[in-house]
Parts: structure tokens; sequence; C-alpha cells
């Protein structure tokens, strides 16, 4: 049987753990450090995509992840802004946790991306690192810098929390029952490939929106698809609707949904919507992603839905907001972004070293 015609990897048994209750005894940092030196079993995003912390002290934490080819959309090459909010909601809620005491947690509130140059598959390992801004009696902000295996600033980011207390938790387990193993490699470490994007010369004669219908018939089957369920179900001009299946495995520690899948979903849509409007041979640059969490999401499989409108288009910025839903069609987020529009084709984004300023519309 071929890669593309297995299951898709979010189907699959999920691996690895949702975090041990009983380390809410300890304060944020040695829970963060426990984690770092490998003293816990890796959640599933980790399996997923390789995701990792790989430094944490007072106020500040660092992770890293593997850019992969199975984290690629429509376009050869280039990875979305939603990829850099994926790997950056990780550093930037346990920057904030590190300064807890026992039994303290937080919940994000907000996250807010400015992109500022693109990441490529050529990247390589992807690090986040972030520091602690401010944490008052309830609320806690912190900022991340997003760099490329070459020190290259990618992104700069923010996020703000709700500190919160739990009522207990149970006693210290000092055994992990030791890592368990698989027979095949994790999602990310897979090869072949599963899926493709599509080809940059059929970029040079499609429009965004003939695109995004081909994603919907199955014509183009993006590797993160296959990682994930990503995927369109409605577009029209202006509009586009995408979904995301809330699977075990974009689960952290936290027994619920990782935010950064949250923005990734806003993230695809928003950009979908903006992609709806773009002829063909030219191409668009993300500026900023900014999403607002309204309530957690249970990891139980049900399928969250983004909807994103255009809310302005001139000749050089697009503006798109989106709601996002679950299953049950209550209201999990609200986000926006701003695009750079350019008279250029895809192939020349992947090379662009520094991001040019617009020109006067």
């Amino acid at each position: 049987m071929s890669t593309d015609t297995a299951p898709p990897i979010w189907e699959e048994p999920v691996r690895g753990t949702f975090g041990d209750p009983s380390s809410l005894r300890l304060t944020g940092v040695e829970r963060m450090r426990a984690t770092v030196r490998g003293e816990s079993v890796p959640p599933p995003i980790y399996h997923l995509t390789g995701l990792i912390p790989t430094e944490a002290g007072y106020g500040s934490s660092t992770f890293a992840m593997p850019v992969t080819p199975w984290l690629q959309t429509t376009v050869p090459g280039l990875i979305t802004g939603g990829i850099l909010a994926f790997l950056a909601d990780g550093p930037l809620g346990t920057a904030i946790m590190t300064v807890l005491p026992p039994l303290g947690y937080m919940t994000t509130s907000d996250l807010s991306m400015s992109f500022l140059r693109p990441g490529t598959i050529e990247s390589g390992n992807l690090v986040g690192r972030a520091r602690l801004i401010h944490a008052g009696r309830s609320v806690a902000l912190s900022e991340v810098s997003i760099e490329d295996s070459g020190g290259r600033h990618l992104a700069h980011g923010t996020s703000r929390g709700f500190l919160l207390t739990a009522p207990g938790a149970p006693e210290l387990d000092s055994s992990n029952g030791g890592r368990p193993t698989y027979e095949t490699p994790d999602p990310y470490l897979r090869r072949p490939i599963a899926g493709a994007p599509i080809p940059l010369e059929t970029w040079r004669r499609i429009t965004g929106l003939e695109a995004l219908r081909g994603c919907i018939a199955r014509e183009f089957a993006p590797p993160i698809y296959h990682l994930t369920g990503l995927r369109p179900t409605e577009v029209a001009e202006g509009e586009c609707t995408f979904v995301l299946p809330a699977s075990q495995w974009l689960c952290s520690p936290s027994p619920v949904l990782y935010g950064g899948a949250i923005a990734l979903l806003a993230d695809a849509a928003l950009s979908g919507a903006v992609l709806t409007t773009v002829s063909a041979g030219s191409s668009f640059a993300p500026l900023d992603l900014k999403v607002n969490y309204l309530r957690p999401v249970t990891p139980d499989g049900s399928v969250m839905t983004a909807h994103a409108k255009l809310v302005h288009r001139g000749r050089s910025m697009a503006v798109a907001t989106a709601e996002l839903f679950n299953e049950d069609g209550k209201k999990i987020a609200l986000a926006s972004s701003s695009s750079m529009l350019l008279a250029r084709p895809w192939s020349e984004i992947a090379s662009t070293a520094d991001r040019e300023a617009p020109e006067p519309g």
C-alpha cells in the first residue's frame, strides 16, 4: 500500500501522555526543568511534530521544532505563519508557567504574531525563545522570538495568560514508567512524505481560488492534511472555511487542545480568504496574526471549523477576520490577520531574505 492510500496520521492511535497531575505539587520552573531533563514521557504533540522544550529558567523558556516536509501546505518549500504560531505558543505559555507556585497553572487568553521573514523547508530547526514580561496576581504577559537554524529572525510574538490555582493534586509519582517504544518512526520522521504541495508550474497558471477548489475536490492534498487533517471545505471570492480534527495528537501535557493548533487553523482560513483573490502568477506574504481564545477545546476527535472573510483588499494590503467554532457550534476563538499583496510568483518568495516594504497604494 502506498503512503498516499494509508490511513491519515491523525486517525492513528495516539502516542505519548497528557502529563502527570501530581507534577502540580512542584513549582512551575521545577516542572519545566524536569521536562527538559527528560524525566517525563513526551506529550502527543512531540511525537507528531518534534516540538520539544530545550531550556527553562525562572521567567524564560525555549522550544525547538524541526522543519520537515510534513509541514508544507499548498506552496512548495514555504512554511506558513500558522506553523510559526504553532511553535510560539509552547514557549510563550511555559515562560509564564515557570514563575508559578505549586498548584499554579495558566490558560492562554490571546496570541499575537508579527512575521518578519518567510520560513522555508531549508530553515532547519526552528527555535522559539520566550521570556516573561509581566506577571500580576491573575494575568501575565510573555514575548517570544522565533529563529531558524541560521539565526535568522523569522517572527516575534506576545501572549497573555490567565493565572489560576488547582484545588489540589495527587502525591508526586517519582516513576514515569519509562518511555514506550513504537514499531514505526514518529510521524514527523517518516518517509516518504504523504501528499505534496501544488507544483510551482501549476501556480503560474491557476488562481488562488482555483487552487483551493482543487484542494476541496482532493485534486491536491498537501502534507499538512495527511499529518493533521487540516483542509479547506468551502471557498468563494473573499471567503474561506477550513476544518481541523481536535485530535489527541494535538495535545501538549495539558488535557485540552494545544493553543498553537487552534492558531494554525485560524491562519489557514485567514490566508485562504486572501488567496481567493490572488491571480495566477501572483502571491502574498502574511504580516501578522492575532488570536483571541474564548473557550478550551476537548481533544475528542470532533471537528473544529474556521470561517474567514476578507474585510479589506487594497493594491498592496489585505485584511481578514475569522471566527472559529467547535463541532457543537460554540465559538472557540476569534482571529484576524493582514497580508502584503505581491505581484510576483510564489517561486520568488522562498528565496526572499528580507521582507520588502509594500509600495504606496
